[in-house]
């Protein structure tokens, strides 16, 4: 048996960067892990769907090169299998970054899948998955199968792509993000289940390298926990490269064909379709991975396939926490990452603040980019502020006009009476880096006449986020 201060059972952003974290703090620390350091952000979200945009958006480049005053000389094309093996080797080069951060912290890594029995006590047995990327040997120091024991137990073993019944995914007609990510080849046309940022994203791609792309989404908007207006732009955006985007329509039934998949639709007014394509992704979101890890019978509290937590990382179970997807959306990984870092400093006995989810930035890397914080327009009115609204038009920038980047607009929102920025909305080229400006704003209670009184480089995308706050008070400059 292995005594420990903490252990923390999964490596994704949240998990290795709570160890890292930890073993800052003086306390003896290890993390469990049963198949590859990272975790899925790493391995099979965030990042190679980044590396597949960013080929995507090259291959949109050079479609568009006559636009910029170049010429390419013959056919331009691409090899699906080299655009996925770029993108693979860009989580390989990061997996095997992880495994050197734990040794660089001395954080043990125990491999295998993990159950807690009690509190403080663990048992991990040997992994029924495979063991980590064949690129990438398990780091040195690595233990396995045993009992170990730790007065702190930090739950954060992420999600998975979520199963609707009659729906499945079989892995060759119907896809998750895991069979999207490593296409043997592009299909020539593809229906997209879904229009939350791993749809979107997937649809983008695909769209950009040639696919025939219909998006399905069952809410009233595309995008549906973006800003209204924001979302409108973004699907004018998608509509002009030509993808067809179906909204307050589900899939009601799917039939499969020797390889074709006919998807049978329906919208809100009880009208019917049928669309039939090569591929299918389902994309309708992830559900927490908190089974088989004794969280029940050891009766911590769960909700919606969640486990339940306080601001601080806490379950209703003493010395067992839980961060990151499995604790509950927003899933993304920046909020998994400073929920442990929250998670073990309150450990510490630091004096760290709860958890804002209102200062949590969305981003999603389609073309247009989109990315938002905050209270949308509609919220900010459902909670009843009286608020103003800034906007202020990418047509209007001279950087996003150099760019050839001129679609697009900044929308900021701010309270009446206080000035307090309530939300900011963006979508145009660049606008996931833009967004933390406004981050920092909020976090640190930034007023309208703070950012109306700051100077912003010139010429920069970045302009535009000062002219959409002396927008919404009638102070524009260039527009």
């Amino acid at each position: 048996m292995s005594a420990y201060d903490v252990i923390i059972i999964g490596s994704g952003p949240g998990g290795y960067v709570t160890a890292i974290r930890s073993a800052q703090l003086g306390f003896k620390t290890a993390i469990v892990e049963r198949e590859h350091l990272g975790g899925i952000c790493l391995n099979w979200g965030c990042i190679p769907t980044k590396a597949l945009l960013r080929s995507a958006e090259i291959y949109h480049y050079m479609q568009h090169a006559k636009d910029y005053g170049l010429k390419i000389e013959g056919k331009i094309g691409f090899e699906a299998a080299d655009v996925v093996k770029r993108s693979r080797g860009v989580s390989a080069r990061l997996n095997g970054g992880i495994g050197y951060l734990m040794k660089k912290n001395k954080v043990d890594v125990i491999w295998g899948e993990a159950k807690l029995t009690k509190p403080g006590e663990i048992i991990v047995a040997d992994s029924k998955k495979a063991p980590m990327l064949p690129q990438n040997p398990i780091p040195k120091g690595t233990q396995g199968a045993g009992t170990y024991t730790a007065r702190h137990i930090i739950v954060a073993t992420g999600a998975r792509p979520r199963v609707l019944p009659g729906l499945e995914p079989d892995g060759k007609l119907i896809w998750t993000y895991f069979e999207a990510m490593v296409p043997p080849a592009i299909p020539k046309s593809l229906i997209v289940m879904g229009s939350g940022a791993i749809g979107i994203e997937f649809a983008s791609f695909y769209r950009t390298m040639g696919a025939e792309v219909t998006v399905v989404e069952v809410l009233g908007q595309v995008m549906p926990v973006e800003d209204a207006e924001v979302s409108a732009i973004a699907r004018k955006a998608f509509e002009k490269q030509g993808m067809k985007i179906l909204t307050s329509t589900k899939v009601t039934k799917v039939e499969k064909g020797k390889d074709s998949v006919t998807a049978h639709v329906e919208d809100d007014k009880g009208n019917k379709q049928t669309i039939t394509a090569e591929r299918m992704i389902s994309a309708v979101g992830v559900v927490g991975n908190i089974e088989n890890l004794g969280l029940e019978a050891l009766g911590v509290k769960s909700e919606r396939g969640c486990v339940v937590i306080d601001g601080y990382g806490r379950t209703n179970v003493p010395g067992v926490y839980a961060i990151g997807d499995v604790a509950g959306p927003p899933m993304l990984a920046h909020k998994a990452e400073h929920e442990g870092v929250i998670c073990i400093e309150h450990i510490k006995g630091l004096p760290v603040h709860a958890m804002d989810k209102n200062k949590i930035p969305g981003c999603t890397y389609c073309h247009p980019q989109v990315a938002s914080v905050g209270l949308t327009e509609a919220r900010a009115k459902e909670a009843g502020r009286e608020i103003r609204v800034g906007r202020f038009s990418f047509a209007a920038n001279g950087k996003a006009i150099a760019l050839g980047e001129d679609n697009g607009l900044i929308k900021t929102i701010f309270d009446k009476k206080t000035g307090e920025l309530l939300g900011a909305h963006m979508v145009g080229a660049e606008v996931t880096e833009l967004i933390q400006g406004f981050v920092v704003a909020m976090n640190l209670e930034t007023t309208e006449e703070d950012l109306m009184h700051t100077i912003f480089p010139h010429p920069t995308l970045s302009e535009m986020m000062k002219e959409s706050v002396l927008d919404a008070y009638g102070r524009v400059l260039n527009a």
